[in-house]
């Protein structure tokens, strides 16, 4: 996403060519969960050494924590070499100073605790290196999912990232089942001659390490601001009247939309006070079921039982009324006697807001012929052939 398929594009050292930002622009990934360093123009009381620990980005909004144990001047947007196993590996600095001790709190890692170092800031032979490595990423993953392939194994390689030195490489790959890749990392090994590491991600980590548009146009939360992925159930869009169309619910992970729960604590709240769906009224006519609910007007459909297709709207106090009525047993006549008038529906006008005449202006209209009403205007005169007889 952003800043590896905007149009801005990145440089030989992988920075945003156009932003000019470092890798802080907010065009998307490279700004992934991006904290504002509001302290970078404080300085520190006299005596007080700045926090050693520095968050590193590295492809795809990953993120991890390095101890600056050289005391490095580093600044968001440095390329750093950092220590790996084995080797090392180049990342981008994303935060620094006193905000990191906070994030490590909220992700809940110990500050005392041992962290990987930073071993200097990256030279241009290290640059270099890194995005060669970067640039045969694409061409790898394609020759991995054939491979794949080829061994009829029940997985998707869905990302590769090689390492900032270039000896290492890390397959991301989902699978609904336990997948058996012994011979696979033979093969990897032979076709590639590096090291392999082969990491399974679940479908909502895939969707966000790879990004995308979403049906409502906005970019997909899981890849810009989302961390926790939370379950989420069809009772979700039960409690908020939403039609069960897996095509609808489902986002481009497969699996149902993380925004189906962000208002679901409300539409549960609002729930509290109405009746359960389950809810039967009884009277003389017959037995009444719950069949639609709406939770702004509070109202409720009902229908008889010999007659499902016929509804009949009650507000929420009446159906609680024959309710406590039922609890009694006592029956009244028939629902419709609490029946809401119908509610008036807002004539939907075309408002131009826009500045636009008309929805319909860039119409083809039929233009007159002008030849053929010249024509009707024009009356040929009539010639009589026959020769009127004289009177004699």
């Amino acid at each position: 996403m952003a800043c590896n398929n905007c149009s801005t594009g990145t440089t030989s050292d992988g920075v945003p060519r156009g932003c000019g930002n470092k890798g802080t622009c907010g065009t998307g990934s490279c700004n992934k969960l991006t904290v504002f360093d509001w302290l970078s123009n404080m300085t520190l009381p006299q005596g007080q050494e700045s926090f050693d620990c520095v968050e590193i980005r590295f492809k795809n909004g990953r993120k991890e924590f390095f101890r600056n144990p050289e005391k490095l001047m580093l600044s968001m947007g440095d390329i750093v070499a950092t220590e790996a196993s084995p080797g090392h590996d180049v990342g981008i600095v994303s935060l620094s100073g006193e905000l990191v001790k906070i994030q490590m709190k909220k992700k809940n890692i110990p500050v005392d605790s041992e962290l990987p170092k930073i071993y200097r800031k990256a030279s241009q032979r290290d640059i270099d290196i890194w995005s060669e490595a970067r640039n045969k990423e694409e061409k790898v993953r394609m020759r991995a999912r054939e491979i794949a392939i080829s061994l009829n194994l029940e997985m998707k390689i869905s990302d590769v990232e090689f390492q900032g030195d270039g000896s290492k490489a890390t397959f991301y790959y989902t699978a609904s089942d336990r997948v058996d890749f012994r011979q696979l990392i033979k093969d990897f090994a032979r076709e590639f001659s590096i090291r392999i590491e082969m990491k399974q991600v679940g479908f909502r980590q895939e969707a966000s390490r790879l990004g995308g548009i979403g049906s409502c146009g906005r970019e997909l939360c899981c890849s810009t601001w989302l961390t926790d992925f939370r379950s989420v159930n069809t009772s979700a869009a039960r409690y908020q009247q939403l039609s069960l169309n897996p095509q609808k619910l489902a986002g481009q992970c497969g699996k149902l939309k993380c925004c189906l729960n962000y208002e679901l604590d409300t539409y549960l709240d609002a729930l509290k006070d109405f009746p359960d769906l389950d809810t039967k009224l009884y009277t003389e006519t017959g037995n009444a079921n719950c069949q639609k609910v709406d939770i702004f007007k509070e109202l409720m459909w009902f229908s008889y039982e010999n007659q499902p297709s016929h509804w009949h709207v009650l507000a929420v106090a009446d159906v609680r009324e024959i309710l406590e009525k039922n609890k009694q047993k006592i029956r009244v006549s028939a629902i419709e006697d609490y029946v809401v008038e119908a509610v008036k529906e807002v004539e939907k006008t075309f408002q131009n807001a826009m500045g636009q005449d008309s929805l319909t202006r860039f119409d083809n209209k039929k233009k007159p012929n002008k030849k053929n009403n010249k024509n009707k205007k024009r009356r040929k005169p009539t010639i009589n052939t026959k020769n009127d007889s004289k009177k004699e």
